[in-house]
């Protein structure tokens, strides 16, 4: 076994020079343990978080964020849309990437760190110094119509978005949940323009609409759009949602027009049509409808405020009367959009670190708050799954749209319920309401409302269960779990589908016959992404529902979702290489699938390979150890997946056998080692990932930041507690980043974190104290999240001491009983 030194050389990671994991700070060998106790002053949390907030932090590297104006979980997100020359495609999902310099209007909704080609960016907004004289659908390559622009003279922050551009327009933008209030200035004896690209959302639409009211100077429409990861498969390209619009402004028209496709019409009020999509999914290009608004040449300014909705005109006009009527100012309106986020991220306190790290930590807990989104009226309407209008159920406080299960249920939700219960109250009956208008059926990825089927699994049924541990109790839990239930156990024309495959498979449970009588997924027969991945997916999935019922008290079906939880044992072959068993696609004949076995196959997995996919057993970490030889094997394992012969982390995941930092399927991982009596390499490996590729510059984010799902990965680790059962509020232990920190949880339960000498110079535990009790456990039980407490970290520079090493220590693991 490879002994690993305390200070590792430097890695590279995309190009970039990577510190070390411990730098030399460390000056002259060891540093001696740091009891809790010892600390005179503890550190003085941050005062104000929402200073330490970058919203440009992962708008490169493909964290696939955006910068634009959002309160919490808002509708509304009025963000720019920049472009690199081609008007059809987007630079990055989300609408923004950071070296793409030049705007081309500033859309009203966004997704944040999705991957596929994007989706939202519906409405973009433009103002143009110059007059209309062709069609803006016309400029393709964003030639006439767009601007450049400098970061220099660009600033972001929570609530609210400012740019100045190169053609001399300004734009200083601000939101609240539906509505958002925009403040464009001009040049001087120059025409100015607004333009309403109302049909460019950023994948595409199948209609638009608008309509401009020189009288009361509005402009209003409506698009229909959707077509998520169209490009991959034929499946999405369609209507998902439409999304209404009313746009009022301060300083009367000059004069107004219309275009379609390449006709511009001036003079004219009223103009529909939509990109439509090409053979490939994407939007065509020179194809689309907008208007436009010019003012007179001495307008220096106006001011134009927009109400949304996702039910109706009516509604839009009904959200912007109600948060955003004239009197409100721009400066109040982002000093209340600030002072939200300010509550919302105050919910944790940190103390000590650099000013880096507390940007980067707070960035993240911003990123974990952006979805899902608000999807109801402020009269409580919004539109189902079934594109029918609904209203709030009985006690419900608001209906969210947009569910990115597949990432979300892996930590984001958790965070989400512990901080805010009442909201992810209201999740968890939004998606049980959805799935009833669809009946009965869970999607595992919304776009609003509407079902996509991206990725695989059945992901709901372990984020209810994470959200109902972690303290979100307050929706139809019984309704829910008995529609979980009936899901998991009544197979479905569309579980034997192969509409959408593979990227959009339209089963909740693909092959859910084959799997209730043999317990896998068949490679040979799967209607599914993968069989291996889907299997895993599933188990999962069946914990969570032992959870689930065992919550509302029906044993039976606790036992037999335990049993099934053990799914992942009938695709582990033991046999695959000499150096143990792998996760591995199986036929239905009850062979294992290809001639040879590589473990950096990706066939039968999603996004990932069978050395990624191999550590994605949950509930039963103990189990898979066992079957791979027993611990110490599995640390070797362990060992080997994420460092290089010399020692060296590998977070490059160039390497198919390694690990990958940058995408979901393994991201509990590191956490591992705490069920191996190893816990020092799960704060060696937590600190190198925390401190390698988590920084605060805009490509802080080491991958797709999906929907808040890495972002939340980063908040708990830092904290020094991660979910690795993701269907349980229990809490694995790794070394704190901050010396201090306060969760206050949203039931009113604070945990208070002390860890004198955190950071790079004392990464390693050796010992905790829980609510002034010594113990050798690596882990907390969920009576932590529900109650609070204390908890106390002794840490020091070097490994030692026997804190954690017995078997006793690790987390409990919860074996499929037959």
């Amino acid at each position: 076994m490879t002994t690993f030194p305390p200070t590792l050389p430097v890695v590279r990671r995309r190009g970039r020079l990577l510190a070390g994991v411990f730098a030399t700070v460390l000056t002259g060998g060891l540093l001696a343990a740091v009891p809790a106790a010892a600390q005179a002053s503890p550190a003085e949390l941050v005062a104000d978080p929402v200073s330490k907030v970058d919203p440009l932090i992962g708008t490169s590297n493909a964290g696939n964020t955006y910068p634009g104006a959002v309160r919490p979980y808002g509708m509304l997100s009025w963000s720019p849309q920049t472009t690199t020359g081609t008007q059809a495609k987007n630079p990055a999902p989300g609408g923004y990437r950071y070296d793409a310099t030049r705007i081309r209007g500033f859309s009203l909704t966004h997704l944040s760190g999705v991957g596929c080609s994007g989706a939202a960016g519906d409405i973009p907004v433009m103002p143009y110094v110059g007059d209309v004289t062709s069609s803006p659908s016309a400029d393709t390559k964003d030639a006439i119509y767009a601007s450049d622009f400098s970061h220099a003279n660009e600033k972001a922050e929570p609530g609210r978005y400012r740019v100045s551009l190169n053609s001399g327009a300004t734009a200083d933008l601000t939101a609240t949940t539906r509505t958002g209030t925009g403040r464009f200035g001009f040049p001087a004896d120059k025409p100015a323009s607004m333009l309403f690209r109302t049909s460019n959302s950023e994948s595409g639409s199948t209609d638009a609409h608008v309509e401009v009211d020189a009288q009361h100077r509005t402009v209003s429409g409506s698009v229909e759009a959707g077509n998520f990861c169209g490009p991959q498969s034929e499946n999405n390209r369609h209507k998902l949602y439409t999304l209404h619009f009313t746009a009022h402004f301060d300083t009367p028209f000059a004069a107004t027009g219309t275009w379609q496709d390449d006709d511009v019409r001036p003079g004219s009020t009223e103009a529909s049509g939509g990109t439509g999509y090409d053979k490939d999914g994407n939007a065509q290009a020179g194809k689309g409808s907008g208007a436009y608004v010019t003012f007179g040449k001495n307008v220096r300014q106006v001011r134009m405020k927009v109400g949304i909705s996702y039910v109706d005109a009516a509604g839009a006009e009904a959200n912007l009367r109600a948060e955003n009527p004239p009197s409100a100012s721009l400066e109040h309106t982002a000093a209340d959009a600030a002072a939200q986020w300010r509550t919302e991220l105050s919910r944790i306190g940190i103390g000590g670190g650099t000013d880096a790290q507390q940007r980067t930590f707070y960035t993240a807990l911003y990123h974990s708050m952006l979805e899902p989104t608000v999807a109801n009226d402020v009269d409580g309407r919004y539109t189902g799954a079934d594109d029918r209008t609904h209203h709030l159920s009985e006690g419900q406080h608001a209906q969210y749209g947009t569910f990115s299960g597949w990432d979300q249920y892996r930590a984001q939700v958790q965070l989400m319920a512990w901080l805010s219960p009442r909201a992810a109250s209201d999740y968890a009956q939004s998606l049980y309401s959805y799935a009833s208008q669809r009946g009965g059926e869970w999607d595992r990825w919304l776009l609003q409302q509407g079902k996509t089927s991206v990725m695989s699994g059945d992901p709901s049924a372990v984020a209810l269960a994470g959200m109902y541990a972690f303290g979100a109790r307050d929706f139809d839990v019984r309704g829910a779990v008995d529609s979980l239930v009936h899901a998991a156990t009544v197979p479905t024309a569309n579980d034997s589908s192969d509409a959408g495959c593979q990227v959009e498979c339209v089963g909740q449970r693909p092959s859910l016959d084959y799997y209730l009588t043999h317990g896998y997924v068949p490679a040979d027969d799967c209607h599914c992404w993968g069989g291996a991945a889907e299997t895993l997916e599933d188990a999962a999935a069946d914990y969570g529902l032992s959870e689930l019922t065992a919550a509302v008290g029906d044993r039976d079906a606790q036992r037999d979702f335990l049993r099934r939880s053990g799914a992942w044992r009938h695709v582990f072959d033991t046999d695959a290489t000499a150096q143990g068993g792998w996760m591995r696609d199986r036929k239905r004949d009850g062979s294992w699938a290809g001639e040879s076995f590589d473990p950096a196959t990706g066939d039968g997995f999603v996004e990932g390979s069978s050395a990624r996919y191999t550590w994605m057993v949950y509930s039963d970490v103990a189990g898979l150890a066992r079957a791979m030889g027993g611990r110490d094997k599995a640390v070797q394992r362990l060992d080997a997946f994420f460092r290089t012969p010399d020692g060296t982390f590998d977070f490059s995941a160039k390497d198919d056998t390694r690990y990958d930092p940058t995408n979901e399927p393994d991201i509990n991982s590191p956490y591992l080692y705490n069920y191996l009596g190893k816990p020092e390499r799960t704060q060696e490996t937590v600190a190198a990932e925390r401190d390698q590729l988590w920084t605060d510059t805009p490509g802080g984010i080491p991958g797709n930041d999906d929907a808040g799902t890495m972002s939340a990965w980063y908040v708990f680790s830092a904290l020094g507690v991660y979910p690795q059962v993701p269907a349980r509020a229990d809490l694995v232990l790794t070394s704190p980043l901050f010396p201090r920190a306060e969760i206050r949880g949203g039931h009113g339960h604070t945990l208070r974190i002390q860890a004198p000498g955190a950071g790079k110079s004392a990464p390693y535990i050796r010992g905790v104290r829980v609510n002034g009790e010594s113990s050798q456990r690596t882990w907390v039980s969920a009576a932590t999240v529900r109650r609070g407490g204390s908890l106390d970290f002794t840490l020091g520079a070097t490994p030692g001491g026997d804190w954690g090493t017995d078997a006793q220590d690790a987390p409990p693991s919860f074996p499929a009983q037959n």
